[in-house]
């Protein structure tokens, strides 16, 4: 065992508590997303509607993004994080009661998707805040990894499970999730309290705004969440996995199901190296080829007919984007003061939400106009330009060695 990892088996409890609520979160949300995607396609046919539910999820995050950050700063984060668990059990518990009635419309779930989106938009601010103060800084990097897992494993295993039990009906796929979310509720409850005061200043628009202040002050921060941002809101394909699976790899939602859980497979296993071998030199270099080899996979996905090799590059397009997201994750975070964490959380979340979920309707758009495949093949290539885009312009970033270099 590595000498980060028996550190971090030093604050067991406590992470180990926070890593099993994310495995539970995210699984609900993993499973959610793949029912509710074949939900729709199967009332609608429409690809344009599966890219309106990323966007329904994503407008939260931009409508709240400046009170996210304050309240996670500003309130326990803990109360926050469990608060939002619990409004996404209840809309778990809203689908289980529209599916077991049969009467649960495209709109309706276009409705669930945003009140979705607007509980994990509170939700993530004020969970990556809470990590650092869990674990000490210098195990930080490994703690990143290790939490990634979480969020992999589940990632690896939902997607899978809900693809089997919406073969019984979808009501079969929401009711677990509403479980998920209520484990994950009382486990974040149970982590130990903030130590550190909370601010006690009211919302003002110069402290809403004071998290985009700081990342502007920051070119190297700035530099790599916005990468995140362009590269991965071109790259995403995960809207048109309901379109791949039915239609050009001819399978059914358990194929739809082991396509959303093959990157996570890729994940998975580089979460475990990274957090046994963190990144601690040439973290610039790393990261912007970890992103260049997500969009080269995404081009090959985008060309595949076969089933197996779609699998393959899916898995490999999830490390590569571990990698990445393991680098900027842990940068962010130690660059920024603890009092701080929560708005520019809220702010990288925004960022985070729009290469997702907003990049699910740029897929849904793109393919709408010129077709599944193309879209995929082009918005791989748009990844690989952006990221040479990008070492020009943020070039101390890009040779940038070390985490904790000032």
């Amino acid at each position: 065992m590595s000498t980060h990892a028996k550190l971090l088996l030093r604050h067991q409890r406590p992470f180990l508590a926070f890593w099993l609520a994310r495995v539970c979160t995210a699984s609900g949300f993993q499973m959610l997303t793949v029912a509710i995607g074949w939900h729709i396609y199967q009332l609608t046919g429409s690809v344009l509607d599966l890219g309106l539910v990323g966007l329904v999820e994503f407008v939260p995050r931009l409508l709240f993004m400046l009170h996210t950050g304050h309240v996670a700063d500003r309130f326990d984060r803990r109360k926050v994080t469990a608060l939002c668990q619990a409004g996404q059990a209840l809309i778990a518990l809203a689908l289980v009661l529209g599916s077991s009635s049969g009467e649960i419309t495209r709109e309706a779930i276009f409705v669930l998707a945003f009140l979705l989106g607007a509980a994990r938009a509170f939700e993530m601010p004020a969970t990556q805040a809470l990590l650092p103060s869990l674990v000490p800084t210098a195990l930080f990097p490994a703690a990143v990894a290790a939490s990634s897992s979480a969020m992999q494993l589940a990632t690896i295993v939902a997607p899978a499970l809900g693809g089997f039990l919406y073969a019984f009906g979808s009501l079969w796929v929401y009711a677990p999730t509403a479980v998920l979310y209520v484990l994950a509720c009382a486990l974040v409850l149970g982590l130990p309290a903030r130590q550190l005061p909370l601010r006690q200043e009211r919302a003002s628009l110069d402290s809403l705004l004071a998290g985009i202040r700081f990342i502007r002050s920051r070119p190297d921060v700035l530099g790599a969440i916005s990468l995140d941002l362009f590269a991965v809101l071109l790259g995403g394909a995960t809207a048109l996995l309901p379109v791949f699976a039915r239609d050009i790899l001819l399978t059914g939602p358990w194929g739809l199901g082991l396509l959303r859980s093959a990157p996570a497979v890729g994940a998975l296993l580089m979460s475990f190296w990274l957090a046994r071998y963190p990144i601690e030199r040439g973290v610039g270099r790393t990261m912007f080829i970890s992103v260049a080899v997500f969009g080269v996979a995404t081009i090959a996905f985008g060309l595949s007919t076969s089933f197996w090799f779609s699998l393959a590059v899916l898995a490999v397009l999830g490390a590569a984007d571990m990698i990445s997201m393991v680098i900027r994750g842990a940068f962010v975070q130690l660059q920024t003061p603890d009092e701080m964490r929560g708005r520019v959380s809220a702010v990288n979340g925004l960022f985070i939400g729009a290469s997702n979920q907003l990049g699910e309707f740029e897929s849904g758009l793109t393919a709408h106009w010129f077709g599944s495949v193309p879209a995929v093949v082009l918005g791989g290539v748009g990844t690989l330009l952006v990221t040479g885009a990008w070492i020009k312009l943020f070039p101390s970033l890009a040779k940038r060695d070390r985490m904790h270099e000032q």
